[in-house]
């Protein structure tokens, strides 16, 4: 049976943020919407800075979810008010009033920002540990079937410690320790995933749990945890930080060096930080210090702007970003800001 989802479709009649939105010198004035596109690429159409998307898509900030658009519809940009405004005109024709309105189709033809497909890989994976105690007195994995050392997909395993049968875990093996490069404080440690399954049975301290799924082979002392429970849309909507941001990339979890678009970067800003899913950050090179060879001082150049990264999973200390925009290689301890 085919979802449907309800929309609310509200564009712009005033009474929108007061932020002024920056124009690309080459925007089209018409656009059609064609299948594949997504809120984030059409917005780049039109503005120069993509994240600031809601403040010519409708005029209401109570709205979570913009509204919908489809393939086949046209968007062209007007003024009102001496604003820039996006007025849709139905593919079946029509306009769409500068007045609320529902329309009910099909999920799969709505236009998303930026869909889960393109992260959810790495949603399901890694997770950041707040504390050595908490992942050392994690239950683990004591034994394999058939005294085997190493475990696969569909093998049963024997966890040691405080499991409940019938419940779902992960199987992680310890990755990098995180500190804060400025202050030394620690972060977290990174949990590298590698494995899923489920409890079917317990004696005593001792879980049997049957392997799921795996990223890599289980082996024995790996940690196991209770997957996590967390809301998880279906589309993430990029937005502007609530608060100030000034923070550096500390590693790429999938472990290249040379950080390019699409990649996921670990930052050392939180939820403590503010930051929130969907937020997004400009990226910026540190600039070299270079030898001035009139006068022969130290020089540092500018910091220069290389990218931009949205944040699409947090922690208290530390969040996970997914590079969205990169004009020149990134790499770690590059710093991350408000756009």
């Amino acid at each position: 049976m085919r979802k449907t989802l309800l929309a609310m479709v509200l564009l712009a009649a005033g009474g929108l943020a007061q932020a002024d939105v920056e124009l690309r010198a080459n925007h089209p004035d018409n656009y059609t919407v064609v299948k594949g596109d997504t809120l984030w690429d059409i917005s780049g159409k039109f503005l120069r800075q993509p994240w600031k998307w809601p403040e010519i898509w409708h005029a209401n900030p109570q709205v979570k979810n913009p509204h919908l658009i489809y393939p086949g519809d046209v968007l062209s940009l007007v003024y009102i008010d001496g604003k820039p405004r996006l007025m849709v005109n139905r593919g079946n024709g029509g306009t769409i009033k500068l007045t609320p309105g529902i329309r009910k189709s099909p999920m799969a033809e709505a236009i998303p920002s930026i869909p889960l497909e393109a992260i959810n890989s790495f949603l399901l994976n890694n997770r950041i540990v707040n504390s050595k105690r908490e992942f050392d007195g994690a239950p683990y994995v004591v034994a394999g079937n058939a005294e085997r050392v190493l475990s696969g997909h569909n093998d049963r395993i024997y966890v040691r410690g405080n499991v409940q049968e019938e419940n779902a875990y992960d199987v992680f093996r310890q990755g990098k320790t995180y500190h804060d490069p400025a202050t030394g404080e620690f972060l977290g440690i990174n949990a590298d995933y590698v494995g899923s399954g489920d409890v079917v049975a317990r004696e005593r301290d001792i879980g049997t749990m049957v392997l799921s799924r795996t990223a890599q082979e289980v082996r024995l002392a790996d940690r196991v945890f209770a997957t996590e429970e967390r809301a998880i849309t279906s589309t993430f909507f990029p937005s502007e930080p609530a608060s100030s941001i000034d923070g550096l990339i500390l590693d790429v979890p999938r472990g290249v060096s040379q950080i390019g678009q699409l990649d996921v970067v670990t930052i050392n800003r939180g939820e403590r930080d503010g930051l929130q899913a969907g937020n997004v950050l400009a990226v910026y090179k540190t600039g070299e210090t270079v030898r001035d060879q009139v006068t022969g001082d130290r020089v540092k150049v500018p910091d220069e702007r290389s990218g931009v990264l949205m944040v699409f999973r947090t922690y208290e200390k530390m969040s996970y970003g997914l590079v969205l925009q990169a004009s020149r290689q990134l790499a770690v301890m590059d710093k991350v800001k408000n756009p």
